[in-house]
């Protein structure tokens, strides 16, 4: 960012600071406050007197210096709580009013931009996490994640929109990032352009793909095409209902072909107005090594004698200490770097086999099997929009699974949201779960709606379907159950669940929770 822009933004942090310390004198509401706070990228917990900050990672991409700045900002503050979030970021909590304001300002040095982490703006800029590295994608996204989040920033302060904005830019080998129904979603062909769908999301309101309104969109032109996306948002967006005030609802008030016609109207007018070319090249890694090596979290990379290590701590809850011990371990090996992808996953890029065996029994504390990755929301028990405490429920199933003996495989990764929110992406899981309430005979029951057959694989993206209402403590054993009878036929949850629907579904209805 431009040194005006970042002078401007600190006297902004200033100034907040007068905001946090009236909100915590009691002189703010809730509701006020967060109308400023989303802003800056934080927010208050449930508890009082405790708050949130969002650290942006663009493309979930954490390089060194960001590294050490998260383990030094953990180790100082004495934080407790770290989440990797579904939206490639960092989130620290349980922090004081004086605290937050203090690590904006100072995460600013490596290039972390609180600006825009939450309310009404354009979010953090997702892309394919193992970008540059994986085998099979199109080309390396990640440097135009990057532009874009620089142009999204640049522009923040100058637009209001109806809703925040979400843009996602996928490899085309890996669509973790949603770009089939994503506020604006690129992916990359193998001729080296993107296709381009806009206007989708989730929601428990009228969850929508996305709109394909260019097949082959020049990577040197996506600025004109966000551009032209808040234009066409802040011109037909809802600006008097919340609930109705993003993208997807575009779809239905203009109608698809009218809302092709005006997004791309304004790209022609974005173009006109030139500008916003850009002239980018991913940086080559240049590194390599002739031994192998070969474990479950070990992923080869596209550069011969290199790989990545997955890291996926439960429920995306980091432990406190892991920053520092990576950093510790890391600093010294070249071109290594860390990525945050959307399901909660820690990658660690650009490691030899050597390294990468230093790597794995670093973070042999993570997820071991398919089901142990999967995805929780942050809950209830922390954010003042959850229902249910989705960690907890989390937690309570892998205890269960684990205690049964359930093999790898026989059940998928889950997605656990702790309320309407689809923070986890419920609806794209092969299984996902909403929390929310259940009356059984008039007294409410914490639960949580079942969703079943959401995809999102390149190409094959599908929303699953509400099949159930279970209440919370039977989730652990449903869940078992249903692994047992896939492992009972030797076979992984997707073969078993295709094959063998009645009995799934008679499972399932065993658990549904009924008036």
């Amino acid at each position: 960012m431009t040194e005006q822009w970042t002078n401007t933004f600190r006297a902004e942090i200033e100034g907040f600071k007068d905001t946090i310390a009236a909100f915590d004198r009691g002189e703010l509401d809730r509701k006020a406050y967060k109308g400023v706070s989303g802003g800056f990228g934080t927010y208050a917990q449930r508890e009082e007197g405790k708050h949130m900050l969002r650290l942006r990672m663009p493309g979930g991409r954490m390089t060194l210096e960001r590294l050490k700045f998260l383990a030094d900002a953990v180790e100082r503050n004495k934080v407790r709580r770290v989440k990797l979030t579904t939206c490639q970021a960092i989130q620290l909590h349980d922090l004081t009013p004086a605290q937050v304001p203090a690590l904006m300002d100072e995460a600013i040095g490596c290039g972390i931009f609180t600006r825009g982490g939450g309310g009404d703006n354009p979010r953090n800029v997702m892309c394919s996490p193992l970008s540059g590295v994986q085998p099979g994608e199109a080309f390396d996204v990640l440097p135009w994640a990057e532009a874009a989040t620089e142009y999204l920033l640049s522009v923040a302060r100058d637009i209001h929109m109806p809703r925040k904005l979400k843009v996602a830019i996928s490899n085309g080998a890996d669509d973790c990032v949603h770009s089939t129904f994503r506020d604006m979603g690129f992916q990359a062909q193998a001729d080296g352009t993107f296709s381009l769908r806009i206007a989708g999301g989730l929601g428990m309101l009228s969850p929508t793909m996305g709109l394909l309104v260019e097949e082959h969109v020049s990577p040197r032109e996506i600025l004109y095409y966000i551009k032209a996306m808040i234009d066409t948002f802040c011109a037909y967006g809802n600006y008097q209902n919340r609930t109705r005030a993003r993208t997807r609802f575009m779809q239905e008030t203009l109608g698809q072909e009218d809302l092709r016609k005006a997004f791309l109207d304004n790209v022609a007018a974005a173009k006109a107005a030139g500008g916003l070319d850009l002239d980018l090249s991913p940086a080559p890694v240049n590194k390599a090594e002739d031994s192998e090596i070969t474990n479950p979290r070990v992923i080869p990379q596209k550069q011969p004698g290199l790989y990545a290590v997955k890291y996926h701590p439960i429920g995306g809850m980091m432990p406190s200490e892991k920053p520092g011990q990576l950093y510790k371990l890391l600093k010294d090996m070249p071109q290594v770097e860390l990525r945050v992808a959307p399901e909660e996953t820690l990658y660690i890029v650009n490691l030899t086999a050597g390294e990468a065996e230093k790597v794995l029994e670093a973070t042999a504390d993570g997820a071991q099997t398919q089901f142990e990755h999967s995805v929780a929301c942050v809950g209830a028990a922390v954010c003042q929009q959850g229902v249910r405490d989705s960690q907890s429920a989390l937690r309570a199933a892998v205890d269960a699974v684990r205690e049964a003996g359930i093999p790898d495989g026989a059940l998928p990764r889950v997605c656990f949201s702790g309320c309407p929110s689809s923070c986890s992406a419920h609806q794209a899981g092969a299984i996902g779960f909403q929390g929310g309430v259940k009356s059984i005979d008039k007294v409410p029951m914490p639960a949580f709606r079942m969703y079943l057959g959401g995809s999102d694989k390149v190409g094959k993206a599908r929303f699953g379907e509400c099949v159930a209402t279970i209440l919370e403590r039977d989730l652990p054993a449903m869940l078992v159950e249903l692994g047992q009878a896939a492992a009972a036929q030797g076979q992984d949850w997707q073969t078993w669940s295709d094959s063998h629907p009645q009995e799934r579904d008679a499972i399932i209805a065993k658990y549904e929770a009924l008036q």
